[in-house]
């Protein structure tokens, strides 16, 4: 299996899987403090109506996908804060919306569309050079940014009214992680694919707070275990011959069964002590 690694298309796989680990571990976190879960579902959902308009005009998916997911990140988070609309309705409205733009783009555009198959369940494997530098650039972007604007972050996860009350401006960082949420989104789409990109944003996130609290701890355990989790399932999706995404989503889900598992025993024997 290891003689994989042998293959210029493994290489890449390999490193995009990493890079890609580290974006969502960091981001991921961001998002299951802020509890956007849903949020990242909508825009996820609504990227795939710039896949199949991408296709339909004859451009990269991605580049469709990239546009549709920052429309959509930025529209959703204006209208929910200016308390336009319920937020609840703002995702569903985006989520089935793009939804039925890309159904309807794919059926218009005559022929079949095999390589949009990739976007909805992922495949790591293909992934290109201009790719990997993409991903690369976000994955030091997403660094940058937590690195000079954490404490603002953290106070627009836990408590956002601390710098409404001091009038401190914090929207050109609102707009910014933002943007950096849907740009993630749409990179992961090539790991993990539509269906299941929501998983690799809140499972290892989910485990990391297990067992800490601390947000700095939460980031960088969930990055740990996005990378590690990442890495194992591109591995094993070799000799079990299944898709790398869902391969990595399913270890995700068997760590994080594993560990609640060990919580509750660790409780039970705590308390009889």
């Amino acid at each position: 299996m290891f003689e994989l690694l042998n293959y210029t298309f493994f290489q890449n796989a390999l490193i995009g899987t990493l890079l890609i680990g580290i974006s969502c571990g960091l981001i991921g976190t961001y998002i299951v403090a802020k509890r956007m879960v849903f949020i990242s579902g909508g825009i996820t959902h609504a990227s795939f109506g710039g896949l199949g308009l991408a296709y339909f005009l004859g451009f990269s998916p991605l580049w469709g996908a990239t546009v549709f997911a920052l429309v959509a990140a930025f529209c959703i988070s204006y209208l929910a804060n200016n308390k336009r609309f319920r937020e609840d309705s703002l995702i569903g409205i985006f989520w089935s919306a793009g939804m039925a733009l890309g159904v309807l783009f794919i059926y218009l555009t005559p022929g079949y569309a095999p390589n949009l198959l990739s976007y909805l369940f992922g495949n790591i494997l293909t992934v290109t050079g201009g790719q990997l530098i993409a991903s690369a650039l976000l994955c030091g972007m997403i660094i940058l940014f937590f690195s000079r604007f954490y404490r603002p972050l953290f106070y627009l996860a836990f408590d956002k009214d601390y710098y409404r009350i001091h009038f401190i401006p914090i929207a050109p960082i609102e707009w910014g992680i933002t943007a950096l949420i849907a740009l993630t989104i749409v990179l992961c789409m090539k790991l993990a694919g539509i269906i299941l990109v929501i998983s690799y944003l809140t499972m290892p996130q989910a485990i990391a707070g297990m067992f800490y609290k601390n947000f700095t701890r939460q980031l960088w355990c969930s990055t740990l275990i996005s990378c590690i989790g990442s890495i194992i399932g591109l591995f094993a999706s070799v000799p079990l011959n299944t898709p790398s995404g869902v391969t990595i989503v399913l270890v995700f889900l068997t760590v994080f069964i594993a560990c609640y598992i060990y919580k509750i025993v660790k409780t039970r024997s705590t308390r009889q002590k």
